[in-house]
């Protein structure tokens, strides 16, 4: 994975009206951590973040952050948070690591060539496993894993031990789980019973019930709101600062 330039500046501030005020003056609240450094917190100019993802092929990247156009640290994009509307970035966490340790990331897995069994037999392709382990440099690191399908007929699959990784990349995973496979295609009686199947649902109403509020019973703004599953965990500690 080829690394890209990504200015970063020091920053100071941490409280949620602080930041927001940040956010508006262009700027993205962001913080690197690593086994190899101090977790350091940080803003970007937006501006240049968005520019960075929209030429990406995906917001897996390796960064080489520049902090106040000096110290220089290589970076993994860990991840980067959206507002759920508005998809504007809110934060971005950034993983230092170093040119001859080996990191593992998840990468898409994507498709090349026209199934035979597609072709030939009218069979559906199915993408079973998006998403793939690999462990390698970060310079061997590929953006997304390119699976070629050419050969593959109706009832087979391509597995994880099928697929030949690029030069210095391990993928990692079960080697018996399917990452693609072609499908038969739906005999005439099964297309009519999908089709028939899909029509009743779109025209089915939900039943609406009333039930009677038992005396004492908590209204329903009294209860307590279900609480959050939890995050996983991670194997680096990220430094103690809330995202905002």
């Amino acid at each position: 994975m080829k690394s890209v330039a990504l200015t970063a500046h020091p920053r100071t501030v941490a409280k949620r009206n602080k930041v927001k005020k940040l956010r508006a003056s262009g700027r993205i609240p962001a913080v690197i951590y690593g086994r190899h450094g101090q977790p350091q917190s940080l803003e970007i100019v937006a501006k240049e973040f968005k520019d960075l993802l929209h030429h990406a092929h995906s917001e897996h990247l390796l960064v080489d952050l520049a902090v106040d156009g000096s110290t220089k640290r290589l970076a993994l994009l860990q991840e980067v948070q959206h507002h759920p509307i508005s998809g504007q970035v809110l934060h971005v966490d950034l993983h230092e690591v170093k040119e001859n340790e080996k990191v593992i990331i998840t990468v898409e897995s994507e498709a090349i060539g026209l199934a035979v069994g597609v072709k030939t037999g009218g069979g559906v392709l199915e993408h079973v496993l998006h998403r793939l382990k690999v462990r390698a440099l970060p310079k061997d690191l590929p953006e997304v894993i390119e699976v070629d399908v050419t050969a593959l007929e109706i009832g087979k699959s391509i597995h994880i031990g099928d697929i030949k990784a690029p030069a210095g990349v391990e993928i990692l995973g079960d080697k018996e789980l399917s990452v693609f496979s072609v499908a038969a295609p739906l005999t005439e009686e099964q297309a009519t019973a999908a089709a028939e199947a899909a029509a009743g649902d779109a025209t089915k109403q939900p039943e609406m019930t009333k039930e009677k509020k038992e005396e004492g019973a908590p209204a329903a703004a009294d209860k307590p709101a279900a609480g959050k599953a939890a995050a996983p965990k991670t194997e680096e500690k990220k430094p103690a600062e809330k995202k905002k």
